[in-house]
């Protein structure tokens, strides 16, 4: 259980730059096998990276002997009425509320203006000598979140907003000692100046409402003040907060990992232009215009791609239960009042699940859905909790590779080396010249 109060919590920070395993999780496993005991940030846990214990917890409905639970720092800084902290009933309508905005039938409107945005960015990065990927990436999503959640247009605003978000994210999994200067300081800080702004835009809209076509707000806004509805003023806010940060950090850090692969292997990289080329040639001869839902829905390479991405560089660390009832558990006690750690890595690099788990191999993803969670496949989470913005992360991620592979080449510059810290970032950077194929014949 390591040192007291402060466990174990500086041996699981430690930065690796695998895409293994945790050094620190696997050297556990060697030791007490795939269900262990510690202690993080002065919370007993138990880490699973047992299958059948993972699909138990994934089951657990609101009435169960387990709850989302997040450290005390999470919830400063996420918030405590977040989504993620909602159970049953209330989860079930956030959850609606979140679909509205970024759900399938949503998405099928917003595809046309991701798609338009996608393009002049790419347009306008293949003139630079070298893009900073996860950066320029993170700011396409990003503006495209605040337009359609905020109708944000004046690029000082968005510029400020992106700013709060990134100290916000530099301190997100940082040790919580709130002194001005350390990270999770500043972490807080850029909350503060994030939910300031969106108290300030609520009260303008009451004060004065758009005309017009309405925007994620106005939606946000009109549950709120029908008295029908169980969202409160908080709860809305935390919401709203948490959006734009969904939307555009895991989609850029997936979309800079699948770039990271494809780069370095070109079979994959091949047979996803063949995919994306043939969907071109189709659309000259009917004379349609943009990419279409039927289109995307048809890219069945691109999806393994994106699946085999998040299987190798999951995105979240570890998902969260509080134990609510002592529990009994093959064989062995856990105690209410502790937490388990699903830790979705193991699960997605078990050696009898994937062959060769640490290669990328979109192929392995043959035949199999793709659109699902399962106890050996939870990039998403799983079970009622399975994520709201799942198809917001695949639809950019389709049409980003659909212009880039069939209009540019590009070479990377430097940097490009993955570092878990425990989510995927990358230290040097990754910067790419991008050029338009007709400019550049290798």
């Amino acid at each position: 259980m390591g040192l007291p109060i402060i466990g174990e919590t500086l041996q699981f920070f430690v930065p690796y730059t695998s895409t293994d395993i945790s050094p620190f999780i696997k050297k556990r496993i060697q030791r007490y096998g795939p269900v262990f005991r510690t202690s993080i940030v002065g919370h007993p846990i138990i880490v699973s990276t047992d299958p059948e214990l993972n699909s138990m917890v994934f089951k657990q409905g609101a009435d169960s002997w387990c709850k989302p639970w997040y450290t005390d720092s999470f919830s400063e800084i996420i918030g405590s009425e977040s989504l993620m902290f909602q159970e049953g009933f209330l989860h079930k309508y956030v959850r609606g509320l979140v679909r509205e905005g970024f759900g399938p039938d949503s998405l099928k409107s917003l595809l046309i203006d991701l798609e338009g945005r996608t393009r002049s960015h790419l347009g306008s990065w293949s003139v630079l000598p070298s893009v900073d990927l996860k950066e320029a990436i993170s700011a396409m999503l990003h503006g495209f979140a605040v337009e359609k959640l905020y109708s944000f247009s004046d690029p000082e605003m968005i510029r400020g907003h992106k700013q709060s978000y990134d100290a916000f994210l530099r301190g997100l999994i940082s040790f919580p000692l709130n002194i001005p200067g350390t990270a999770y300081w500043k972490c807080l800080q850029g909350r503060k100046w994030a939910v300031k702004t969106i108290k300030k835009l609520m009260e303008e809209r009451r004060e004065s409402p758009r005309m017009g076509e309405r925007d994620y707000l106005d939606l946000v806004m009109e549950e709120i003040d029908s008295g029908e509805s169980p969202l409160t003023e908080k709860m809305a806010t935390d919401l709203l907060f948490l959006l734009p940060f969904a939307a555009f950090e895991s989609t850029s850090s997936t979309i800079v990992s699948a770039f990271h692969y494809l780069t370095a292997h070109p079979a994959a990289l091949a047979e996803l232009t063949r995919e994306h080329k043939a969907i071109l040639k189709r659309r000259e001869e009917s004379g349609s215009g943009g990419i279409s839902w039927r289109e995307y829905k048809s890219m069945t390479f691109t999806h393994m791609v994106t699946n085999e991405t998040l299987r190798l560089t999951n995105i979240v660390p570890g998902i969260f239960r509080k134990v609510m009832k002592d529990v009994e558990v093959k064989g062995y006690l856990i105690p209410a009042g502790w937490t388990v750690m699903v830790y979705p890595t193991a699960a997605h690099l078990n050696p009898s699940v994937y062959d060769d788990p640490l290669s990328f191999n979109p192929w392995r993803w043959e035949g199999q859905k793709v659109n699902s969670g399962s106890e050996n496949f939870m990039a998403f989470g799983g079970g009622t909790r399975f994520c709201s913005g799942a198809e917001f992360v695949k639809l950019s991620m389709a049409i980003f590779f659909h212009h880039l592979v069939t209009k540019y080449r590009w070479d990377v510059v430097k940097g490009g080396e993955p570092v878990r810290y425990p989510g995927v970032i990358y230290k040097d950077g990754f910067n790419v010249n991008i050029f338009e194929k007709h400019h550049h014949q290798k």
